[in-house]
């Protein structure tokens, strides 16, 4: 079970992304790099580096000059300019030079710290994304975002650097949490719901399959998912016009994101964000009514949230306004003119905005 896709900048080959079903595959990727006799330090987190930290230090140390590991507290709360500065100290204690390379092991949160870390040190240094959740393997280690939080602000530092290698062990889903590996289906869904209306139906027709983990199935739809990202990514790589589609649901996934302190995974907080767009979708009469209830509904046999207690619509829509996505002071919101059909939107108003969080709103004494 081995499958390869190329990701292509300026029409040249940039790199390639890698699904199988073990780490052993990595050694010759290595050496087809040009990476072989290097040094490699692995930047895992404190839930990963135990389930897999070692197997993958043994693995690269059969073709590595040297290979250490640097491990930071799991959490999003631990994204930050203070964790970066540890791997630098590490880095330069280790005397890292720039011919030397970088692995993520982990999730969206280790990928785009190290990622970030790899576009700073010494100007730069190469890194590969070796993605062990369902989130990052179908979105965050394609396309080179990097970056950290500042102030519980989500991604507001940051740099665009391109991986050299992206290497899915797609057996690494079966130690994750399911809360997790749900949270990390939101993104899929996001991309049939952007640009695949056959893609959406697809994972509709496969939801069993998918909730119990079968192999062939997960491969199929991470390789499909990872196309429609990859052919995006392709077409506007710093996110100057269409890779903005790309942001379904996190405007104010984000926010809620932020409001909850963090104690919702991204993924959870983007399903609620699809949520409210489609809902501002239907009220700006680009969805029906039956297209919105479909979309809103299909997030619940994958166990991701359609609704959340407590939401002060005020401060989630303050929480909005910071977004990294504003332009000139307006919102570049992402809605939906059909399933597969997405389409960038600057005319979203407050109050359309607390409207749909209105809607998300589970008011616990009436059920509602």
């Amino acid at each position: 079970m081995s499958q390869r896709m190329t990701v292509n900048l300026k029409n040249k080959p940039c790199y390639d992304i890698i699904f199988t079903d073990s780490f052993n595959e990595l050694v010759p990727e290595i050496e087809n790099l040009d990476l072989a006799g290097r040094r490699f330090c692995i930047v895992t987190d404190s839930n990963v580096d135990p389930i897999y930290g070692e197997e993958l230090l043994k693995v690269l140390s059969e073709k590595a000059g040297k290979v250490v590991k640097f491990v930071i507290p799991a959490g999003e709360e631990n994204k930050n300019l203070d964790n970066i500065k540890e791997i630098y100290k590490f880095l330069i204690e280790e005397k890292f030079d720039r011919k030397d390379c970088l692995v993520a092991l982990g999730g969206g949160v280790v990928g785009d710290m190290t990622g970030y870390a790899a576009a700073t040190y010494l100007r730069g240094i190469d890194f590969i994304q070796v993605p062990t959740t369902l989130l990052a393997q179908a979105d965050s280690s394609i396309g080179g975002k990097t970056g950290v939080d500042f102030d519980g602000y989500k991604n507001m530092v940051g740099a665009f650097k391109m991986p050299r290698l992206v290497y899915m062990n797609l057996s690494t889903l079966n130690t994750l949490p399911n809360r997790q590996y749900f949270a990390g289906f939101a993104e899929i869904m996001k991309h049939g719901l952007i640009k695949d209306e056959f893609f959406y139906t697809w994972l509709i027709d496969n939801l069993y399959e998918i909730c119990d983990k079968d192999p062939a199935t997960l491969e199929e739809m991470l390789v499909k998912s990872c196309s429609i990202k990859k052919l995006v990514v392709e077409k506007d790589p710093t996110e100057q016009g269409e890779r903005a589609l790309l942001n379904f649901g996190h405007t104010i996934g984000h926010a809620i994101e932020k409001f909850m302190n963090f104690e919702l995974y991204h993924g959870e907080c983007v399903a609620l964000g699809c949520v409210c767009a489609a809902f501002i979708s239907w009220k700006k009469e680009l969805l029906t009514k039956d297209e919105y209830y479909e979309i809103r509904d299909m997030f619940v046999p994958f166990n991701l949230p359609i609704s959340v207690d407590k939401l002060d619509y005020d401060k989630v829509l303050e929480l909005t306004k910071s977004d990294k996505k504003m332009d000139n002071g307006v919102i570049r919101f992402v809605l939906l003119k059909k399933i597969g059909k997405a389409v960038i939107d600057e005319t979203v108003s407050d109050d359309e905005i607390k409207a749909a969080l209105e809607e998300i709103n589970f008011d616990e004494e009436n059920g509602l």
